[in-house]
Formats: C-alpha cells, sequence, structure tokens
C-alpha cells in the first residue's frame, strides 16, 4: 500500500498536476478573501476571524478533489494497467486505499499554507491575537474530514469509467448532492418536521464542528461516508 502511495504521489509532482492544485487552491482563496469585494472579502467584513475562508473552502473544494482524484483508477483503465496493478501482491482494498491516501496528501499539502492565514488574521485583530482558536482548529478538523469524504467519492467515480472528464463530473455531482443537496431538500420540508434530513448532508456536519466542537456523531459521519465510497471503489475494481 505503501508503495502505491508513493506512487501517486510521485506522479502528481513529477508532472504539474500537483502544483497546479496547489496553486489553483492558493489562488483562489487569496482572490475571494482578500482581493476580490462581496461577502468572502475578510477586510471588508471588518471582523478579524476566517470564517469566509471556511465558507468558501467546501466549494472550492468541490472541484479541486475530484480534479485530483479523476485519473487514479480511470486512466489505469484506459492505459489497461489496472489488471496488472491487481495482480501485484496486494489485495483490492490496500490498492485503493494507497490511491486514496495519496490524492488526500495532497490535497492536505494544498491546504496546509492556508495556516499564513491564522497568522495574518491574527496580527490584524484589535487587540492583536483576538481570534477564535478553537473554532479555528475545529473548522480545520471539519476540512480535513470533509477532503477525506470527497476524496472517497472521487475515487469511486473514477473507479466507474475510463473518460476521466466523466470521472470529474460525476465526482462534483455526488459531492454537491452530498454537501448542499440535502439541505436543499430540507428547506421544502417534504419529509415534515419529525425527520432531519440535514443530518444527512456533510454541511450540517461540517458546520458542527466548525463551531469548535468536536462531537463523535461528526466524525462517525464523515468516517462512515469515507469508508462506504472506499468499499463501492473496491467492489468496482474486483469486479474488473
Amino acid at each position: 500500500m505503501l508503495a502505491i502511495l508513493k506512487k501517486e504521489i510521485n506522479t502528481f509532482f513529477a508532472s504539474p498536476i500537483g502544483y497546479l492544485v496547489i496553486a489553483v487552491f492558493l489562488v483562489l482563496n487569496g482572490l475571494f478573501l482578500w482581493v476580490f469585494t462581496g461577502e468572502f472579502n475578510i477586510l471588508d467584513n471588518g471582523y478579524a476571524d476566517l470564517s469566509s475562508f471556511f465558507l468558501l473552502a467546501p466549494w472550492i473544494l468541490i472541484f479541486l478533489v475530484p480534479a485530483v482524484t479523476m485519473r487514479s483508477f480511470s486512466d489505469e483503465k484506459k492505459q489497461g494497467t489496472l489488471e496488472l496493478l491487481v495482480t501485484k501482491p496486494l489485495s483490492h482494498l490496500q490498492i485503493v486505499l494507497g490511491k486514496y491516501f495519496g490524492s488526500f496528501l495532497l490535497i492536505v499539502i494544498a491546504l496546509v499554507p492556508t495556516l499564513l492565514y491564522v497568522y495574518t488574521i491574527s496580527k490584524l485583530g484589535n487587540p492583536v491575537g483576538n481570534l477564535d482558536i478553537g473554532s479555528t482548529i475545529g473548522s480545520y478538523f471539519g476540512l480535513l474530514f470533509l477532503i477525506a469524504s470527497y476524496t472517497a467519492i472521487g475515487l469511486f467515480a473514477s473507479s466507474i469509467t475510463d473518460n476521466q472528464i466523466v470521472a470529474f463530473i460525476v465526482a462534483i455531482f455526488i459531492c454537491f448532492v452530498f454537501y448542499f443537496g440535502f439541505d436543499g431538500i430540507a428547506s421544502y420540508n417534504l419529509f415534515g418536521s419529525g425527520f432531519d434530513i440535514e443530518s444527512i448532508g456533510m454541511s450540517s456536519h461540517y458546520k458542527s464542528m466548525s463551531r469548535g466542537v468536536i462531537d463523535t456523531r461528526d466524525l462517525i459521519y464523515f468516517i462512515s461516508i469515507a469508508a462506504f465510497f472506499i468499499v463501492l471503489t473496491k467492489l468496482n475494481i474486483k469486479k474488473d
């Protein structure tokens, strides 16, 4: 599994893909948070907090994570190397996990430079250091678990087709449904007040963690989503 993980990371950084992913994530966040005027601009809001970043990041990641994962299995299928990969002395689960953690680590690497925002906001506060550290740490944990779920979904989408573009679109759609779709359905109150449909979506669990409260129910939810799509991916490559 570690060999596949290293291979994935080396593949990302041997081509412009890895650097492009990190650059796009940082540039988009930087433009919306510091340059473009609007609700996400930290300087316009006049508050020394990172709530704008944690509201914006999940939407950027909906496109960014599928861009990273779309080639994971679809490219192997197209090149005809998937059959060779599964003949190696590794279980199907180890192959999936190797690719999963390789993609996950790349996105986490892209997230690390955003810690500079924490330092900047802390210095901009009045008084200096006036920043809700608990909420910030909780929000970063929420992003990590959100990335873990997005990555598993992206990997699954890549395993059902040999076309990277199709994998990209399918992953975006599933991520969007899980992050925003259930909130949208809940707003119509189709199931009555007795059924909390919002709890099925990622958004409510992510927002809960963003308040600085690490609830085991939120952790179990994200771990379950990631595990579910990893198992589906394993079944797909086993079938192929």
